[in-house]
């Protein structure tokens, strides 16, 4: 074996060893909708029969379905400027520019548009890649500062050391870039946006200070139409980027950034990810616009005011549940623990804050454990392990997505199938222990001691 053969083995090795190796899921057919907690498919528009009947309409009538031509820079695509048209007047953005995934949009974005002397501040959350694309511009990496998640109190913190050290950025000469998530994909947690952006206009007077959110999660779920959640806080004229994502909650894959022309025309002429890559198929293109034509007639948010009323059904069944299981095994993260204030306008289009999430994490040292169980019930439930380097360390999880297409029966299975798990882990140790205290007693506590070195 060649060294580098041993070194890559090596490290595979090791994380076999530590229980972290990532390996595609394998199934011998398709998952059942009604059983799936783990995609991302947030409206199950992507097992929809309404959207695939229009979808396949859509494509029986378009002049071009296959292929795209090649890059966005070498061809002209008629099909995508036509779909930026509508997400601009959609979203009320200014300009939107198409990428193949909201990864590349992130990578294309934070490599291109901060300019040398910048700084960067982000959630220690943010995606893996707004990291990707940090490291590839060239904002210093003394300059690329992450504050912890969610707290504007830390993020003033950091804002105000460089002010004091920074004499080009209190002077508006270098430019500020925060970098959030509307909705987290790992914890399920909104992103108080109201409040950071309040803090950059605050602190940074001359207008140097911008805000960038990925709305990834919360495309299509919340907001007037599906919007995100910059939409439903009124803040679209304040932020200086949005990215939706396609390939979640509207079945679909690509994304757009929504940001002003003069980004977009710098984006078109630096952002690698956009000019070096073949564009969208136009069958992609096509269903992207299915799936919005389900936002704007209002379908849409019918399912997800059904999806966030299961969100709060989930948590009111879990959380009695979990009341007598050590919270060391299994327990929900803080900000779920204890229910919100009931709101009446706590709809998709105008939320209380925060507003409920189908991303539910199930925090346990036995991630696995706990999925292998809910997948082995005769009924199977699929969930997600989720391990380090993807959360930090000492946070495993189990992460429960729920779908539109879930009924409160399919919900209160999974609870009973969670509850079953913590019952039975508990049972064992009891066991376990009643066993070394019977050996104890009945043998002598030197065999009992010997036993255990």
């Amino acid at each position: 074996m060649s060294s580098l053969n041993d070194k890559l083995a090596a490290a595979l090795s090791s994380r076999e060893k530590r229980h972290i190796r990532r390996r595609l899921p394998v199934s011998t057919s398709a998952v059942d909708s009604s059983t799936d907690f783990t995609s991302n498919d947030y409206l199950s528009l992507a097992t929809s029969p309404n959207l695939r009947a229009a979808f396949q309409s859509a494509l029986s009538a378009a002049p071009q379905i296959l292929g795209s031509g090649g890059s966005r820079l070498l061809v002209p695509t008629p099909t995508h400027v036509a779909l930026e048209s509508r997400l601009e007047k959609f979203f009320g953005a200014e300009k939107a520019l198409l990428f193949n995934s909201g990864f590349d949009a992130n990578v294309a974005f934070f490599s291109a548009i901060p300019q040398p002397g910048d700084v960067m501040l982000y959630d220690e959350h943010i995606h893996a890649s707004v990291h990707d694309g940090m490291a590839a511009s060239r904002i210093d990496p003394s300059n690329r500062i992450k504050f912890s998640h969610n707290s504007v109190v830390t993020l003033k913190r950091s804002l105000r050391r460089l002010l004091h050290e920074n004499d080009d950025l209190r002077d508006g000469k270098a430019s500020a870039f925060v970098a959030v998530e509307s909705l987290y994909s790992m914890d399920g947690t909104f992103a108080p946006l109201h409040e950071i952006v309040q803090c950059i206009e605050e602190m940074l007077p001359r207008g140097n200070g911008y805000v960038i959110v990925d709305e990834a999660h919360a495309t299509g779920i919340y907001g007037p139409q599906g919007r995100g959640m910059v939409a439903a806080l009124g803040l679209e004229g304040r932020v200086l980027a949005r990215l939706h994502t396609f390939g979640k909650a509207l079945a679909g894959s690509g994304a757009a950034i929504l940001t002003t022309e003069l980004i977009r025309d710098y984006l078109l002429n630096y952002a690698r990810p956009l000019i070096y890559t073949t564009a969208l198929t136009y069958a992609n293109v096509i269903g992207v616009e299915c799936a919005f034509d389900m936002l704007e007639n209002g379908s849409a948010e019918v399912l997800a005011l059904h999806l966030l009323d299961l969100s709060k059904y989930f948590l009111e069944l879990l959380r009695p549940q979990l009341e007598s299981v050590p919270h060391e095994l299994l327990c929900l993260p803080e900000h779920l623990k204890v229910a919100g204030p009931e709101d009446s306008s706590n709809t998709p289009s105008s939320p209380s804050f925060p507003p409920p999430t189908p991303i539910i994490p199930l925090l346990t040292p036995h991630p696995h454990s706990l999925a292998a169980h809910l997948s082995s019930l005769p009924q199977p439930l699929f969930t997600k392990a989720i391990t380090w380097p993807t959360v930090p360390v000492g946070t495993s999880r189990v992460r429960v997505c729920l779908h539109a297409g879930h009924t409160r029966d399919d919900v209160k299975k999974l609870v009973e199938g969670i509850a079953g798990w913590a019952q039975a882990w508990l049972a064992r140790e009891k066991e376990e222990a009643t066993r070394w205290l019977y050996i104890a007693e009945g043998e002598g506590i030197g065999v009992w001691m010997e036993s255990k070195l």
